[in-house]
């Protein structure tokens, strides 16, 4: 039985499907005016591993996951840059497809982009003022009335009547209670519009993800998730709305990342400490950041410092080694009944508990190298792949270029070498060979020669 800890109940639960067989799955995505970060990179990674592990347990998943392309952020930066809002949002929706498509993420069965679901809240946001869970500001404002939503703070913990006013917004003079939060905003100049019964202007952050909820996955579905930061007020306010709109349950398990720490400081602009997905991935393999994330338990603290990375890498390098002895199936069919497989399963039920399924590909690795089972390589590639890790051949994952780092050598270059190598040992000039092995050691590159020739990794 898939245990989870639901963020609501705070506590680990059976999961249990609405739907026989079926999940339905919503993942707050990106607000798109700049190159997705290393938070980023967890969301969509860990969420990934999840999605994976419900599909390979047999489950039919309808994974939606968002993408927020109206925001004050994403007005004041195509300001900035002279340009449209279009232009700016589909660069960089873009360039987070091709950073998610690099760390292995799967597509998500749905990515709606919140400018398509407009007419979708403006007609939740009538129901809540019809219900009188919201009302019409003087300055044309709709704000969502807390204090007519008895259970707000279930999720959180936060009880509204001890939150200070400013706390999560700057105090407004037109809301009746200082808690109430926007679900429209009044047209502002040169600022993009809608027309609503109330007046033109754009729906409020909060609104977006119940109304595209409710579009693909109905009024009461499965699983939501996210960063732990937008436990509250963001998914406090979700289900404040959905809850009061619809009257049934919002959402049955909610499931929270933890939070990305830099050197165990708060990575943050303000701290210099803020690192995006390319950036990292100039100097590292995908793989390895994957590798790097699903490590640590996707609730815990992700602390990111290049000698954890280095670590990571060198982790990553030993279970790649364990296949490079071995010819393995491309696609191995899976022996559950296996000690490590269970094991693997039990970890994975238990609240995706990736640090322990992947002490067990550690230990699968370690018996396959002693014994040069190909059975137990075919085993470790196959669970490895229920991760997104270990579906490169080794030989190109130990050549990669993308771990170079400041080596001086590319692949054709260190080939190069090699032939120089053959030629200057073939000629008697071992003083040249060696000078060539010790000059890539020192680049990082490790030549293996063996009877078949001379092959190579970086070290």
């Amino acid at each position: 039985m898939l245990k989870i800890y639901n963020s609501l109940a705070k506590c680990k639960q059976n999961f249990v499907p609405l739907t026989a067989n079926k999940v339905k799955l919503y993942v707050c995505g990106m607000t798109v005016y700049d190159y997705c970060h290393l938070g980023h990179a967890r969301v969509m990674v860990v969420f990934d591993m999840i999605v994976r592990w419900f599909r390979d347990s047999g489950y039919e998943v309808t994974y939606v996951r968002n993408i927020t392309d109206i925001d004050d952020k994403i007005i004041i930066r195509a300001q900035e840059n002279q340009e449209t809002i279009e232009t700016l949002t589909g660069r960089f929706i873009r360039a987070m497809n091709e950073d998610s498509s690099a760390l292995g993420v799967l597509p998500p069965s749905f990515e709606p982009r919140a400018t398509q679901y407009i007419e979708s809240m403006i007609s939740m946001i009538q129901i809540l003022i019809e219900k009188d869970f919201a009302y019409a500001a003087a300055n044309g404002d709709v704000f969502y009335a807390v204090d007519k939503f008895p259970d707000y703070g279930k999720l959180s913990g936060k009880v509204a009547a001890n939150l200070n006013a400013g706390e999560r917004v700057a105090v407004n003079p037109h809301k009746r209670n200082p808690l109430d939060f926007v679900l429209w905003k009044a047209v502002k100049a040169n600022e993009p519009f809608w027309t609503a019964p109330w007046g033109k202007g754009r729906p409020g952050w909060h609104i977006e993800c119940s109304a595209m909820c409710e579009n693909y996955l109905g009024e009461h579905f499965d699983i939501h998730g996210g960063g732990q930061d937008l436990q509250f007020p963001h998914h406090e306010n979700e289900i404040a709305q959905s809850e009061a709109a619809h009257d049934t349950p919002f959402v049955n398990y909610w499931m929270h990342n933890g939070f990305v720490r830099v050197d165990n400081e708060k990575m943050s602009k303000s701290l210099g400490n803020f690192f995006t997905v390319r950036e990292i991935l100039a100097n590292y393999q995908p793989e390895v950041v994957r590798f790097f994330i699903l490590r640590a338990h996707y609730r815990s603290p992700l602390n990111y410092s290049d000698s954890h990375l280095e670590d990571a890498k060198h982790a990553l390098d030993r279970l790649y080694t364990a296949l490079k002895g071995n010819i393995v199936t491309n696609k191995p069919k899976l022996d559950w009944n296996n000690i490590h497989a269970q094991r693997f399963m039990g970890a994975m039920n238990d609240d995706f508990n990736t640090p322990e399924a992947i002490a067990v590909l550690f230990d699968l690795a370690n018996e396959t190298n002693k014994k040069s089972l190909k059975q137990g390589a075919d085993l470790l590639k196959g669970l490895g792949g229920i991760l997104g890790l270990l579906q490169q051949d080794p030989q190109q994952y130990f050549q990669d270029d993308a771990s170079l780092g400041d080596s001086a050598y590319t692949s054709e270059q260190i080939e190069d070498l090699i032939q120089e190598r053959v030629t200057a040992r073939k000629e008697g000039d071992y003083a040249r060979a060696d000078q060539i092995r010790k000059d890539l050691f020192n680049a990082g590159v490790v030549l293996e020669d063996n009877p078949q020739g001379t092959g190579w990794r970086r070290g």
